[in-house]
């Protein structure tokens, strides 16, 4: 099942990048799209003051910030546009994408600081992990049970509960953080593994 939702999710993301192409996009200016939805998303946890709708909102813009994400690395393979700035690019603005977010549920009141900085820590971890891992030629993709993808299901998914779910945003900040902590062990083990096979 899960292999099936895989190969259609894949499938829609190439046709969507070729639409996306056609309409004149390129890989960078995909990026650049992704981020000003992400701090779009940031401002309106950051605004909502109260008011309820602007909290699923939120959650939409940062999941469509996410597919921009998946956009321009399908985009820049199907075409041959890949680069070293486009990669370096693409992570760096996931790194900011996400400490808005975060920082912007916590200052807005939406969640208790200590979750969203475990939510924020744990995600910087994750991702830090598997840049230098594969900087040293440890392949990473896959591995752990919450990559960017899924942090930002349950995040979404909180946003839309929170309306009738008093503390969902606490419940997904410290989902995120907890799954995070855990991916982080995840793939330092998985690094280590790897790095004692070549010693060997």
């Amino acid at each position: 099942m899960l292999t099936k939702i895989k190969e259609s999710f894949q499938n829609l993301v190439a046709g969507l990048a070729r639409a996306a192409h056609g309409l004149g996009f390129t890989p960078n200016a995909m990026s650049a799209l992704g981020l000003a939805l992400s701090l779009a998303s940031a401002a309106a946890f950051y605004v909502w003051g109260g008011v309820p709708r602007l909290v699923p909102l939120a959650g939409v813009l940062f999941l469509l910030s996410g597919l921009c994400d998946a956009l321009d690395g399908v985009m820049a393979k199907i075409y041959n546009e890949a680069t070293v700035f486009g990669g370096i690019l693409d992570s760096v603005i996931d790194r900011v994408s996400e400490a808005a977010v975060f920082l912007a549920l916590t200052l807005g009141g939406l969640c208790e600081p200590l979750w969203g900085l475990l939510a924020l820590v744990g995600s910087y971890l994750v991702s830090y992990t598997r840049s230098r891992a594969e900087a040293a030629g440890v392949p990473m993709e896959t591995v752990g049970i919450a990559e960017r993808a899924e942090r930002i299901v349950i995040l979404v998914g909180a946003s839309f509960l929170a309306p009738v779910l008093g503390g969902a945003m606490n419940y997904g900040a410290g989902l995120i953080g907890l799954l995070s902590f855990i991916t982080f062990g995840q793939r330092l083990v998985h690094a280590w593994g790897r790095a004692s096979k070549r010693a060997s």
